[in-house]
């Protein structure tokens, strides 16, 4: 890491410990609101991608519901950035007061001495899952992640996760480590914990599911461990309480044992993902361009109508 990079990283850190000390009335209502202010009302941040694919998403809902949808999302959004700061100072107490697990004592009886597959998705704060290391303390939980381009800030959310005992890991690397460790991790059996709502690249590796009303490319790599290496695969469902509170359940979509086609367990991690999100929509997040590939299609369409 270059020295400019080390120092952008502390720097971000430092600003992170003191906006995380100052008490919640004000980072979540005073600077949270600045924040909704200048990425919704000023800057307008992705905001064309949001409402094509909240019109992609929901075309059976009217322009105001989609307004709705949209205005309460840029709120989530601007909370999510204060949870991301806050996430470098926050306490074990704290975190565990903000991300709480209703079947927790059913869900380790379950999986005492396994290990087991946690597919999640870009819903609610996806970074308190390291919190999970708390309630478990048996387990090793593996954080899979896409390293960023921003050697600093990449430092900094491998920092921010890794503080309460969660093992960040790269994409790239993660087949590797668990066929390795496929007995456990220095004795303790492992969490893989794994973002698997990702647009991945278009090939034939990947597979296409209907996902709120559209043709969309999942990638297999949770699905591949889980088959792989014979794990239950649990789908983490998550409710939101109160302002950056989270109650969550974990869903068991595959035992690790039953004989399921190719594609089968992302199907139904898919399907219940499709269904938490048009339970409560804003949560999701709308400014990633999830069906890109149907944008680009769409656009030379309207070109080409265009020129004739």
């Amino acid at each position: 890491m270059k020295r400019s990079d080390r120092i952008k990283y502390h720097l971000i850190m430092g600003f992170g410990r003191v906006i995380g000390a100052l008490p919640d009335w004000f980072i979540y209502g005073c600077l949270g609101r600045f924040i909704y202010f200048v990425i919704y009302r000023v800057i307008g941040y992705r905001i064309k991608v949001v409402r094509r694919n909240l019109c992609r998403a929901f075309p059976e809902k009217s322009e105001q519901e989609r307004r709705d949808i949209e205005r309460n999302f840029y709120k989530h959004l601007a909370e999510l950035v204060i949870n991301i700061i806050d996430m470098s100072n926050i306490s074990y107490d704290d975190l565990r007061d903000h991300l709480r697990m209703e079947n927790i004592e059913q869900h380790r009886a379950e999986t005492t001495g396994r290990s087991w597959v946690a597919m999640m998705a870009h819903f609610g704060c996806w970074e308190y899952f390291g919190a999970y290391q708390l309630y478990d303390e048996r387990a090793q939980v593996v954080g899979v992640y896409h390293p960023l381009r921003n050697a600093a800030f990449d430092r900094y959310f491998y920092a921010i996760r890794s503080r309460f005992g969660l093992l960040p890991m790269p994409m790239k690397d993660i087949a590797r480590f668990g066929i390795r460790h496929r007995d456990g991790y220095e004795g303790r059996p492992i969490v893989y914990g794994m973002i698997a709502d990702q647009r991945p690249p278009q090939d034939d590796k990947n597979q296409t599911f209907d996902f709120l009303g559209c043709p969309t490319s999942f990638f297999m790599g949770s699905e591949w461990i889980a088959r792989r290496l014979g794990l239950p695969a649990y789908f983490l469902r998550v409710n939101k309480f109160g302002r950056a509170k989270y109650s969550c359940r974990w869903e068991c979509i595959y035992d690790g044992q039953e004989e399921v086609a190719e594609g089968e367990i992302t199907r139904r991690y898919v399907e219940a993902l499709d269904a938490m999100i048009r339970r409560e929509p804003h949560l999701y997040l709308w400014s990633h361009r999830r069906w890109k590939h149907l944008d680009i299609a769409e656009d030379a369409a309207r070109a080409e109508q265009n020129t004739k």
